[in-house]
């Protein structure tokens, strides 16, 4: 039997994100000992990836805006599968997140006035964005992180949690080890917040990196935790098409917010072709010239290229599919024509899009200032996670908390943009504040001893059973995402996704049989091996609650069921572990507005 060390905290947050690092600078603040484990190198988060801003209604450029318009939006975006409490909560909050931010250090992007500046973005009524340039995200982990380290919080960087530890019904801690020398570690815990971040990696084009391969919402769904709305996934409308060594890195849809246009190869917006009845202005002699936004007072000649992310994905891949796309399989999107009425437009991109100008730069040898870029669209974020409270972020397992991207429920059928770090702050802080309430009243960390000794045992297996007639879990990694990719992408069918199943648990069966060489120090393929767990588990829950739900809605797309179904509207699909063992999937019904939502939101039409 292994030996492996114990490093016992109040509260282990896994996951050094945004809404990892939010939560454990909060629980600190208690008094609480705090550790975070992180798979990667601490400041290495998807975080970093949301470049174009952080929505909040600050109201700094629109006096108009307010958190009853953003809750709204929110609820209207999220074709009202979002837990409206969480939307609320996440509304009323976000501005005083934002603002704490830069209390601590945050550089935003500023108003002639001084006052922190704000773009607009994709589905928000007006412009809530507060940003730095195009990278926002990046700046939010660097202010946490540098808050945080005076927390006396503990870091375990390039560590890898593998089971959640459960003493009865309730969480008593985690078991993982370290990536460089596969030293098993256990971390007895009061308390646990699950932050890992995304999915992406169970789809072939995906702008997540290798990181991201579903830990969290595995080791919660084996735990014991329900997950919800996991069919959600959102394909980001533009990521980078060419070279091939790129494909998928994001590209902001903050290009698009300081006036990109996205075109196909005849040279036409094609965007304009397609408005839906909700946003068209019906008394237009000239779409390109008067369409607007046709509800309240929405500012005119908003550009259709900020309609929510999955139709503009949508159409992107109708202009691909009916042969007007590139070469490469995407469509342009430019920003280099604002030269024909910004004088300086040149400086003006530089200065407003610094990450991207320097990514075209470096990566494919391109001057967005002066051609167009070749884009398409990018596995990004799923909607669906861990089902939580709206309050405390506890979720269905005693003890056992989550937030940011693992977490599901404000963002429903399709996430705005600039949600997702709003998102992070607003209930990183709530895991933080309610994970360090629950531990304290717990006596002592405690955990069964066996189960980390089975949890060690299966780690093992890949290394002890190595044969040459073994599966290689790099080959499995990618059939999976093949699978994913073409039978659970943005366009779905019935047979497709049954096939999709069928394929999964064929790969379920060779995965048990996967066999890598060497010993635990510096093994890549080890690694990838026990990934393959987490990465099966949200491919499957994905393909059964896509199948489940016969309608369009949101960021799913059924070609057999092009339109909404007016009963499944009120329901968030829900998927557990049963007692067999087996994934099972149910409609719960989604929770009632309060008489006071229903007005606000009438109020915002």
């Amino acid at each position: 039997m292994p030996n492996y060390r114990e490093h016992p905290y109040d509260v282990l947050v896994i996951g050094a994100g945004g809404a990892g690092l939010r939560a454990a600078i909060e629980a600190a603040s208690t008094g609480a000992s705090v550790g975070i484990v992180c798979k990667s190198l601490l400041g290495k988060a998807h975080t970093v990836m949301a470049e174009g801003g952080v929505a909040a209604a600050l109201a700094n450029v629109d006096e108009r805006d307010g958190w009853r318009v953003h809750f709204a939006d929110t609820m209207r975006g999220g074709q009202y599968l979002s837990q409206p409490r969480m939307a609320e909560i996440h509304a009323q909050e976000a501005p005083d997140r934002v603002r704490e931010l830069e209390a601590w250090g945050a550089l935003f992007d500023r108003t002639q006035e001084g006052r922190i500046l704000q773009r607009n973005f994709g589905g928000h009524k007006y412009p809530r964005l507060a940003h730095v340039g195009d990278r926002t995200g990046l700046e939010m982990i660097r202010t946490l992180q540098d808050h945080g380290i005076h927390q006396g919080i503990e870091v375990h960087m390039e560590c890898t949690v593998t089971t959640l530890l459960k003493d009865g019904e309730r969480i008593a801690g985690a078991f993982g080890y370290d990536r460089e020398r596969g030293r098993f570690m256990v971390f007895p815990a009061k308390a646990v917040i699950v932050a890992t971040g995304g999915v992406g990696r169970a789809f072939r084009i995906t702008s997540n990196s290798w990181e991201y391969t579903g830990d969290g919402h595995s080791l919660a769904y084996h735990a014991g935790a329900e997950l919800i709305d996991m069919e959600f996934v959102q394909f980001h409308p533009t990521g980078m098409v060419w070279p091939p060594s790129v494909k998928g890195i994001l590209v902001t849809e903050g290009v698009r917010g300081e006036g990109g246009v996205l075109k196909n190869t005849e040279g036409r917006r094609f965007m304009f072709d397609d408005i839906p009845e909700l946003y068209r202005n019906q008394t237009a002699a000239d779409p390109e010239e008067g369409w607007r936004y046709t509800q309240g007072d929405r500012d005119a000649n908003r550009p259709p290229e900020l309609l929510t992310r999955d139709h503009v994905a949508r159409c992107i891949v109708r202009e691909i599919k009916e042969g007007r796309g590139t070469e490469h399989g995407g469509v342009f999107l430019d920003i280099a024509w604002i030269k024909e009425r910004l004088p300086n437009a040149e400086e003006h991109i530089k200065r407003k899009l610094p990450s991207m100008y320097h990514q075209f730069r470096e990566l494919a040898g391109i001057d967005i200032t002066k051609v167009p870029m070749e884009v398409g669209p990018t596995t990004h974020y799923i909607m669906g996670g861990i089902r939580v409270d709206a309050e405390t972020q506890m979720s269905t397992v005693e003890g056992l908390f989550a937030a940011g991207e693992c977490a599901a429920g404000l963002h429903g059928a399709n996430r705005l943009g600039g949600n997702s770090l709003s998102d992070l702050l607003v209930f990183g802080k709530r895991a933080g504040e309610y994970a360090a309430r629950f531990a304290a009243e717990r006596a002592t960390e405690s955990y069964p001893k066996e189960q980390a000794e089975a949890a060690a045992a299966a780690a093992l297996e890949p290394l002890d059973g190595h044969t040459s007639q073994g599966q290689n879990p790099y080959k499995l990694q990618s059939d999976l995402q093949d699978v994913m990719q073409d039978g659970v992408g943005i366009v779905r069918k019935e047979d497709e996704m049954k096939e999709a199943l069928r394929r999964i648990d064929r790969l379920r069966r060779r995965a048990a049989n996967v066999s890598v060489p060497g010993n635990r120090e510096y093994n890549n393929g080890w690694h990838t091996a026990l990934d393959l767990e987490h990465l099966l588990t949200v491919s499957e829950a994905i393909a059964r609650s896509a199948l489940g739900r016969p309608e369009s809605r949101g960021a799913q797309f059924r070609e057999d069921y092009p339109e909404k179904d007016a009963e499944l509207g009120k329901l968030n699909t829900v998927v557990w572990r049963g007692a067999d063992g087996e994934m099972q999937v149910r409609f719960d019904p989604v929770p009632e507005l309060s008489e006071e939502q229903k007005k606000i939101i009438e109020e915002n039409q």
